[in-house]
């Protein structure tokens, strides 16, 4: 399916790992013990997304333009509102030509200049965040379609398989139903590819080599489809239309891929993948939104680099008398925790018990969580570990695949490559990559409390808009550091081996943004990217090479971890100093999620509002009470005078009253 900056499924990954099969987590415990029942969840992350909020004159204006915006971004984006669990347009294929593109840049235009009539300053924090959001995505697809232009050189973005694969995979409605619309879909997938093919060129020849490989889960998703048809409820003519259009459809798919061959063997993929500094200064201001500029965030991550080093060092020294006693230690820092690291490295898993060790993980992990009190868990929403679907392996290993917002009822996927084609020496290193102790954080990241649990926050929150265009930094950010708050909170026993495998993992979010800035704007050789992620990370020849491959694919993307989680790290040390004795690390863990998966720059001014906000409303109300005491006291004055004077009036007229009786 076509994929850019404005219209893509909301999914997260990280680097190379391998599961076997497919399984289903619970929770470690009842639900009623683990966390509070979805529905009060639900309205405590409200208020706390809400707290502060005072509707300011456009509020109603901006909601209303945002609904209309979204009712309008569903009709002209089937697939993505597929994605989100909108499948009301879902028989309908979109034509990836140069008109469909008019089209999106006009649409564009057409919501840029409605929302330029709205007054930021007339909007209350959670509003005004909610537009400057729409504003970015709609400038960042413009960018793309007028500039950076991906639809021409990337032909992995064109791939049917994705919408096909939820219509199999959705029960949203009865399965005739979804086979339906398949079949409507399928008689768009010719001129699909026609069209594919029309708007490619000169291609990368890594993206063009992706293309090829990952068109093989599209003849299976399409295959599928048929097998299913033909075993279903479906008419006997339908049956055979279903039969007759797969034809075509797979027909088409292979003709693409003839044809991309032939590209590459003509030498006409020769565009380089590099983007260069202008393209990723840019994309990066669309992308990170952190307020810095690539560069800024690459000379941090440098410093970073080196004070983790530093951290290392100390921990080596710690363990060497209990693992490497009998080795004399080398001069050099890097290879004296290499050394270490290699030989903690031993201890791991093998293949055929990869996947149990990993289901043994999860409820363990959300068990710490609310034992700790770090974070409240909703035990209802399951998460199904698979391998990674065919059309989209080879760009990353590990992913959390999560419903959108419309449907969060549908299960959550945890994606993971499988190991079935590699070979024994390739296994080994990827199981020393991904040891006893990084296979705990690949799953903290992934699962608990990262991506998975971010997400389903996210689909609770109030802020549609926060949650559908979701940040990839936020997103990232928070899975990188909910792997030091699991750290932190002594996981692993605070043994210095888990911390030195920690830091081991950290220093590759690090080095993600050296080495993305460093092969796209400085030009670094694949040789010394090696160096870089073998040595100076102390990563395996597999893992390495993977991430020289994704690196190839990918720009900006790899920048996320490290800019996301130094960015929420400095928030919770403000909101620590700010608060002072006041703070409550669960707090702020469930007050940061509950604004979607928004910028951090953006949550942080939510946040800081809703403490202004707090803090008002004692004031406020303290000043109420005030007013009411002295008007009571004023009337109890005046009542008082009054039975004063009416008692003097009695003593007077007593006689007379007397008599009266």
């Amino acid at each position: 399916m076509k994929k850019s900056l404005f219209a893509s499924p909301i999914l997260a990954s990280v680097g190379l790992v391998g599961l076997l099969g497919a399984m289903s987590i619970t929770a470690a415990a009842n639900a009623a013990e683990t966390s509070p029942p979805a529905k009060a969840e639900h309205t405590m992350m409200h208020k706390m997304a809400d707290t502060g909020a005072q509707a300011a004159p456009q509020d109603a204006q901006m909601t209303k333009l945002g609904k209309e915006f979204l009712a309008d971004l569903w009709r002209n984006q089937p697939e993505w509102a597929m994605y989100v669990g909108k499948y009301e347009g879902a028989a309908q294929l979109t034509i990836p030509d140069a008109a469909d593109r008019a089209r999106q840049l006009a649409f564009n235009e057409r919501w840029l200049a409605r929302f330029a009539k709205l007054d930021p300053a007339q909007l209350s924090p959670r509003e005004r965040t909610d537009l400057a959001i729409l504003q970015n995505q709609l400038k960042a697809a413009n960018w793309e379609l007028t500039k950076f232009k991906e639809y021409a050189w990337n032909p992995s973005n064109y791939n049917v398989a994705g919408a096909f694969d939820l219509l199999l995979n959705t029960e949203f409605a009865a399965k005739e139903v979804r086979l339906q619309k398949f079949l409507q879909r399928l008689q768009n997938v010719p001129a699909y590819y026609v069209a594919a093919r029309a708007s490619i060129d000169n291609p990368t020849l890594e993206h063009t080599e992706l293309a090829i490989q990952q068109s093989a889960g599209a003849i299976q998703v399409l295959k599928e489809g048929n097998k299913q048809a033909q075993a279903s409820k479906l008419s006997a003519a339908q049956k055979q239309q279903f039969a007759s259009r797969t034809e075509a459809a797979l027909k088409a798919v292979e003709e693409y891929v003839s044809w991309l061959r032939s590209v590459v063997a003509r030498g006409e993929a020769k565009r380089s993948f590099r983007i260069g500094k202008e393209m990723y200064e840019e994309k990066f201001a669309l992308q990170i939104q952190s307020g810095l500029t690539g560069e800024q965030i690459y000379q941090r991550a440098l410093q970073a680099k080196e004070e983790m080093l530093a951290r290392m060092d100390k921990i080596t020294d710690e363990l060497w008398p209990k693992y490497l006693a009998n080795t004399a230690k080398p001069q050099d820092r890097v290879a004296k925790i290499g050394l270490m690291i290699d030989k903690l490295s031993e201890k791991h898993t093998t293949p055929d018990k990869f996947v149990e060790e990993v289901r043994q993980q999860l409820p363990i992990l959300q068990k710490w969580l609310i034992d700790k009190n770090l974070l409240g868990q909703d035990a209802s929403k399951p998460l199904e570990v698979r391998d990674t679907p065919e059309y989209e392996r080879g760009f990353s290993v590990a992913s959390i695949e999560a419903p959108g917002p419309y449907r969060p009822q549908d299960r959550t996927y945890y994606n993971v490559s499988p190991m079935t084609d590699m070979k024994p020496e390739q296994a080994e290193s990827h199981l020393r990559e991904y040891n006893h102790w990084i296979l705990q954080i690949l799953s903290i990241h992934e699962a608990i409390p990262g991506h998975y649990t971010q997400l389903v926050y996210a689909n609770k929150s109030p802020s549609l808009i926060k949650t559908l265009f979701g940040n990839g930094t936020m997103i990232e950010g928070w899975a990188v550091y909910g792997e030091r708050m699991m750290m932190e909170s002594g996981y692993g026993d605070n043994a210095p081996e888990m911390w030195l495998m920690y830091s081991k993992w950290n220093l590759r979010a690090i080095c993600n943004t050296i080495l993305d800035y460093g092969i796209h704007v400085q030009n670094l050789s694949k040789e010394d990217a090696m160096r870089l992620m073998m040595r100076d990370a102390f990563q395996s020849e597999a893992e390495a090479s993977g991430k020289w491959r994704r690196a190839q694919l990918s720009s900006v993307q790899l920048a996320s971890y490290y800019s996301g989680y130094s960015a929420i790290m400095a928030l919770r040390e403000e909101r620590r100093q700010q608060l002072g004795a006041k703070f409550d690390l669960k707090q702020f863990h469930e007050q940061f999620l509950s604004y979607g998966s928004a910028p951090v720059p953006m949550i942080r001014e939510l946040m800081m509002a809703s403490t202004s906000a707090a803090a008002a409303a004692p004031a406020a109300a303290h000043s109420g009470m005030m007013s009411k005491e002295m008007k009571e006291k004023h009337q109890k004055m005046h009542a008082k005078k009054g039975e004063e004077k009416k008692a003097e009036e009695g003593k007077k007229d007593e006689p007379a009253a007397k008599a009266h009786h």
